[in-house]
């Protein structure tokens, strides 16, 4: 099984795993609890720009959850808003108010709803050290995931605003 957490778009060979019961998902949980999978039960979990919702005090707990449902040679495909990019951008002098507020927006959530809300800015630096200490066996930045139609290769002012990262179990 291939797993889609915080997804909407249903693609062949997917499921998905949402927090909000809707149209197309599978399962309806948090990435911070995935007991309703087996151990080793997964291939694939794709999370675009979930983490950032994920609160400092469950970082490892969900991490190691997700290392737990993997197969031995799962990926993890991770992308969240990359705060080096975000605050290179905000600190822009041309960008205008509103976008300003967009870019904070990004960093801190839209806070639309009672789950869009982000916790924590995450760069390079970061997340590899947190999915190294959790036993990730390798890591890759990429560009794009290119695997669904979501922001991951969001451009808004000309550079992509997400981190992007395939760890490997």
């Amino acid at each position: 099984m291939k797993l889609h957490i915080g997804g909407k778009q249903v693609k062949d060979g997917w499921k998905i795993l949402n927090i909000q019961a809707g149209e197309g998902v599978d399962f309806v949980g948090d990435i911070s609890d995935l007991s309703q999978f087996s151990e080793g039960s997964i291939d694939a979990i794709y999370a675009s720009h979930v983490f950032e919702h994920v609160p400092q005090r469950l970082f490892f707990i969900t991490l190691t959850d997700i290392l737990r449902v993997l197969k031995k040679q799962g990926k993890f495909y991770i992308s969240v808003p990359d705060m080096d990019v975000l605050c290179r951008s905000f600190l822009d002098p041309n960008r205008t108010p509103a976008q300003k507020h967009h870019i904070v927006r990004i960093m801190f959530g839209g806070q639309t709803d009672e789950f869009d809300f982000h916790y924590f800015g995450w760069n390079e630096l970061l997340l590899t050290d947190i999915l190294t200490k959790v036993g990730f066996s390798t890591l890759e930045r990429v560009l794009s995931l290119k695997l669904f139609d979501d922001t991951s290769d969001y451009a808004p002012y000309g550079e992509p605003i997400s981190l992007n990262m395939i760890a490997t179990k």
